[in-house]
């Protein structure tokens, strides 16, 4: 079985066609969102279209909850709580209760999918943990391999019911070990951290045992223009660039 994670597209529909596109020639058998779909981007409710239509089931992000329980919005900084302001009138009425519906966990066969930390934390981010952490963490987890975002960056935990190993992930193939269970930072595809503006996502091969990150480049500019005519943040912009 392979399966396409994708993470924190935060409505950067460019960035999620161009991953869509090399998804046709992947060979994909199911696909996964790891939340943030919308915020600090200029097409949240065309994202959330997309991804209805291709029945690709999403985990509840920390922005998806923004903007689902204002008591939540005091947890970002101001300028996130302005792009969430913004991102609010750009969603339809029954797009926002639809992300009600999101769940904090997503488990299917020996998988975990989690938005910010195994088992089911929305806000927590993956460096905020540390190894003697990860060891009760991995020994509570039911699941071999768990996927989460948040961070916009690409790393793995390992874990052989002894040692803790972490790993900063490049583009490209990376094989996994039967004997070792995992936790995955699976990037960004709409707004990338990690000096790399290309959109990322990660194909897991449970069959094979690999996990390949996939860099993809796109229209920056055309979803630049978007976010500073829609007045949000100059940052988000920036941050693309």
């Amino acid at each position: 079985m392979r399966t396409a994670i994708i993470s924190d597209i935060h409505g950067n529909h460019e960035a999620l066609e161009a991953v869509l596109e090399d998804v046709e020639g992947m060979a994909i058998d199911r696909m996964v969102s790891l939340g943030d779909n919308v915020g600090y981007g200029p097409d949240p409710e065309r994202v959330l279209h997309t991804l209805d239509e291709r029945q690709v089931p999403s985990v509840l992000g920390n922005h998806e909850l923004g903007l689902v329980d204002v008591s939540f919005l005091s947890w970002f900084n101001p300028t996130a709580r302005k792009s969430l302001a913004i991102t609010h009138g750009l969603l339809a009425p029954e797009s926002i209760q639809r992300l009600r519906a999101f769940d904090r966990r997503y488990s299917v066969g020996s998988a975990l999918f989690v938005h910010g930390c195994p088992p089911d934390s929305v806000t927590r981010y993956f460096f905020e943990v540390y190894d003697s952490e990860w060891r009760r963490l991995f020994q509570r987890m039911a699941e071999s391999i768990c996927f989460v975002g948040h961070t916009h960056e690409l790393a793995m935990v390992e874990y052989d019911d002894a040692e803790i190993a972490q790993h900063i992930l490049g583009c490209g193939v990376h094989r996994l070990k039967a004997d070792r269970r995992y936790v995955v930072n699976a990037g960004s595809v709409g707004q990338p951290r990690d000096g790399d503006r290309r959109a990322k996502y990660v194909i897991w091969d449970d069959e094979d045992q690999t996990i390949e990150v996939r860099c993809l480049t796109y229209d920056v500019e055309k979803t630049v223009k978007k976010i500073l005519d829609l007045g949000f943040p100059r940052i988000n912009a920036r941050r693309l660039l």
